[in-house]
């Protein structure tokens, strides 16, 4: 199988990031992934590749570069640039991206799911909330924090995960120190009232950021996953 595969630009492309496919004709199933707060690193290049091989096509957007801010990675920059931006803004950036995948790269709407990491999991909650058309969700330790309601996170997971209508599956670190334990049984109870199919796997020793490298937390053993 022929996989194209390319960065993305603002210029070139009207968006930052980085798509894979197979080629030749489609439409195909999709997936978009939302990065982590280290922006669009090499192992999304790497997964995206690989998901492409399987007959996907896929798109990891840089939301950093559709903000304006140049980079092919944004290591460090990430609580910053949250602190910048709101959560609708992210949102909004996020649909462009979502229609970039369906009317430019052909992803066929009625078989596209989301992936994302840190960050990118905890904006895929209210995302799937706004697409019912959505058909799955994967998050990998979604940076959910119990914190009050505010304009520039207006909607909390906890009760934005009771809503969703699409399947779920959603993995979790004992030692993650952004959503801790103490957050994800309150967040797994949501998903769960939900009514959507749910599958949930918490690893005891696990850190958060366990399958990125760039990450502190990462932890090879679980890179796979």
């Amino acid at each position: 199988m022929t996989i194209v595969a390319r960065m993305l630009t603002q210029e070139q492309d009207g968006i930052g990031g980085y798509m894979a496919q197979p080629g030749g004709p489609g439409p195909r199933p999709g997936v978009l992934m939302v990065h982590h707060a280290h922006g669009v690193t090499a192992d999304y290049k790497i997964d995206a590749y690989r998901l492409a091989q399987l007959g996907f096509t896929v798109l990891a957007p840089s939301l950093f570069n559709m903000f304006g801010i140049p980079g092919t990675d944004h290591i460090g920059q990430g609580a910053e640039l949250q602190a910048k931006h709101s959560d609708p803004e992210f949102l909004g950036k996020m649909d462009e991206a979502w229609r970039y995948l369906i009317d430019r790269l052909g992803a066929d709407p009625t078989r596209t799911a989301c992936i994302g990491h840190c960050m990118g999991g905890r904006l895929l909650i209210p995302f799937a909330a706004d697409h019912p058309s959505v058909k799955a969700i994967v998050l990998y330790y979604p940076s959910v924090r119990d914190e009050p309601e505010t304009s520039h996170r207006p909607r909390h997971a906890f009760h934005l995960a009771k809503t969703l209508r699409c399947a779920s599956l959603v993995f979790c670190g004992g030692l993650d120190y952004i959503a801790t334990p103490v957050i994800q049984g309150p967040l797994w109870q949501s998903f769960v009232a939900s009514g959507a199919p749910v599958e949930w796997h918490f690893f005891s020793d696990a850190n958060h950021g366990f399958r990125h490298p760039d990450n502190t937390g990462f932890q090879p053993h679980y890179a796979d996953l």
